[in-house]
C-alpha cells in the first residue's frame, strides 16, 4: 500500500516562499536539505498531516513554466470566511467560483492553489 508523502513545487525565492506559505496556509517548517555546494536547498513545510516541498536551484534564472497551470494543492479550512477575508487582505485571490465554493489563490511563482470547506 501506498500513501501520498508529499508534494513538491519549485520556488524562485525561498525565503518569501516560506514566509508566503506561513501566512496564507499557517504552514511550519518541518526540515530542510541544502546541497553542499549550494546548488539547491529543499524545505518541507507542514500543517501536521499534510508536507509541502519547496525546492530552490541556483542555476533557475527564470520564472518557472508552469504550462496551463491547471494543477494545484487543494487546501481545505474549517474558517472558510477567516481564511477568504486574509487572502484577500494579502491581494492573491485570483479566481472564485462560489457556486462550488471554492477560490484560488496564486502563490509568488505563479502557483495556484485551491481553497474549499472543510467536510
Amino acid at each position: 500500500m501506498f500513501k501520498i508523502d508529499h508534494v513538491n513545487i519549485n520556488v524562485g525565492d525561498m525565503d518569501k516562499s516560506i514566509a508566503f506559505y506561513d501566512k496564507a496556509f499557517g504552514l511550519e517548517e518541518l526540515r530542510r536539505n541544502a546541497a553542499a555546494d549550494g546548488s539547491f536547498l529543499i524545505v518541507y513545510l507542514t500543517d501536521g498531516d499534510f508536507v509541502l516541498e519547496l525546492t530552490w536551484l541556483r542555476e533557475m534564472d527564470r520564472p518557472y513554466n508552469l504550462g496551463d497551470n491547471e494543477s494545484h494543492i487543494g487546501f481545505a479550512t474549517n474558517d472558510f470566511e477567516a481564511a477568504h477575508e486574509l487572502h484577500k487582505k494579502m491581494g492573491i485571490i485570483c479566481y472564485e467560483n462560489t457556486k462550488m465554493g471554492v477560490y484560488f489563490i496564486e502563490d509568488l511563482d505563479g502557483y495556484w492553489q485551491e481553497v474549499k470547506r472543510a467536510k
